[in-house]
């Protein structure tokens, strides 16, 4: 017989704790000081129905798997059960309207576009999260900003009537030398997350980088696939080995063709926007006394589990424990490039994590340089894949990465905006934009072909420099949400 929603209401607090998660009821008591979000945001919706905040942060098979089968306390009358009262929010208001007046996706004509929109349309918290970077968010701005500084040095006369942009990945074909990166938590921008985005990828023949946070199960993502689509699994090393064990063993024999470990990410970046936004939404008192980390945001509150200790002395590790090539993602200088050759992993992504881990790391087009004209003075540019991410908005920031001597990049952040300002159809738009772009831009350089793209198609003398030319990307520089200050309280009235 289901219980009744009297009978959970009754546990609303610390001491007897209980939520109702898609008509199901879990005693979550003893689970409350583990939370990574901190305890508060549990007992706001202690003795109620948490379906709707639980959704967008974690997979549906999250209870299943982390909270003991003795606390599962069985289903419950939704009919008996209280609504959760809503306050009025006229910001929610305003953003509905904005979400009814939004423009068309036909006048979305570059990635950037997709930003701009998402920006008005999504929801505080949401947009802190996808949008936010490390400290000043230097970083961040100088992704993109550092392929303005190459320049390119393009072929005439060339017969450029059939171009073709194809390639192989890790030994995987795909049609535009970009994947889907892997970027977490999907359903804060829609409510279908990173499924939208493998039903994306199919339809472009692109590689998707499953997330290990993301909103979505990795099973519902890999189900997602069709035919023989190619996914990679991301991975935060779980400080359980066992756990990352068994994560690694389910994606290989789920068909993922390739493992990349996350190693810029010891400890998660202080991200401004993210902490700030959650630490309102929340609604947390400091006044009142109450000790919570809810402040640190979303990004704070999924990766608790993250081990600080992993080092080059774990790769022989990975390597005993699957056959799927291991690509290093989040390598900073060609040094370590060079020990990524040294120890046998098939791959690099040359990346900072979006400007969201440490702020004034250099972009992952720089790095490339720098690390193509090591590898060629040693006769090692053959030896290893080299990928890059962080920044990139533009069919010209792909060519340019694949001049330098890059095998692809990734693409994150713009797919989320897509996503979340106007769904499926939003990424399948984005794609097929870039694509647009890649033709037209082949055609102007005079190439036809990936293979053909080369160091003396492109100028980098200023690459270094750190200084944007005048006038600046103006379109970037709009869509830039800029960090703010912390807001004054409202003055009381005098009446």
């Amino acid at each position: 017989m289901p219980l009744s929603g009297v009978e959970v209401a009754k546990h609303d607090n610390k001491d007897s704790c209980w939520v109702i998660v898609h008509g199901k009821a879990y005693d979550v008591t003893e689970f409350l000081p583990e939370h990574p979000g901190g305890q508060k945001i549990i007992l706001k919706y202690a003795g109620k129905d948490a379906t709707e905040e639980f959704d967008p942060i974690h997979p549906p098979d999250t209870l299943d798997k982390y909270l003991d089968q003795s606390k599962h306390l069985g289903a419950v009358d939704m009919s008996t059960v209280a609504a959760v009262e809503k306050v009025e929010d006229p910001e929610e208001e305003e953003r509905q309207q904005r979400i009814k007046d939004k423009p068309l996706l036909e006048q979305c004509y570059n990635l950037l576009d997709f930003e701009a929109v998402a920006k008005k349309t999504m929801k505080k918290g949401a947009w802190g999260y996808y949008s936010s970077a490390a400290d000043d968010e230097v970083t961040l701005r100088e992704n993109h900003e550092a392929f303005h500084r190459i320049w390119f040095r393009p072929k005439i006369l060339v017969d450029v009537k059939n171009v073709d942009f194809s390639t192989t990945m890790l030994g995987a074909k795909v049609d535009i030398p970009f994947y889907v990166t892997a970027t977490a938590l999907g359903k804060l921008g829609n409510p279908e997350g990173e499924v939208l985005l493998t039903k994306a990828a199919k339809k472009h023949n692109v590689v998707q980088m499953i997330p290990t946070l993301a909103s979505c199960s990795f099973d519902e993502i890999v189900d997602a696939a069709e035919g023989d689509q190619v996914q990679w699994l991301q991975l935060y090393v779980n400080s359980d080995r066992k756990i990352t064990q068994r994560i690694i063993e389910h994606a290989e024999k789920r068909g993922c063709k390739a493992l990349f470990i996350t190693v810029d990410a010891p400890q998660l970046g202080r991200r401004e926007k993210d902490m700030r936004s959650k630490f309102e939404d929340q609604g947390t008192n400091v006044q009142s006394g109450q000790t919570t980390d809810n402040s640190q945001g979303a990004a704070r509150a999924i990766s608790s589990f993250i081990d600080p200790s992993l080092s080059w002395k774990d790769i022989p590790w990975f390597q005993s424990v699957t056959k799927m090539p291991i690509i290093l993602k989040g390598v900073q200088r060609a040094e370590d490039v060079l020990k990524a050759i040294e120890v046998g992993v098939q791959g690099v992504v040359l990346s900072n994590h979006g400007g969201r881990q440490l702020d004034f790391a250099r972009s992952g087009v720089e790095v490339l340089a720098e690390t193509m004209s090591v590898l060629r003075e040693l006769g090692l540019e053959n030896k290893i894949e080299i990928f890059i991410d962080g920044g990139i908005r533009r069919a010209t920031d792909i060519i340019k990465a694949l001049c330098l001597g890059a095998k692809g990049v990734g693409i994150g952040r713009p797919f989320l905006y897509a996503m979340s300002a106007y769904g499926l159809e939003g990424v399948d738009r984005a794609m097929s934009l870039l694509k647009d772009e890649m033709e037209m831009n082949m055609r102007l350089i005079g190439c036809t072909s990936v293979d053909q793209l080369n160091p003396s198609l492109i100028d980098t003398r200023n690459l270094g420099s750190h200084v944007t030319p005048v006038p600046r990307d103006s379109l970037g520089h709009t869509v830039y949400d800029p960090l703010v200050p912390p807001s004054f309280k409202p003055p009381k009235s005098k009446l």
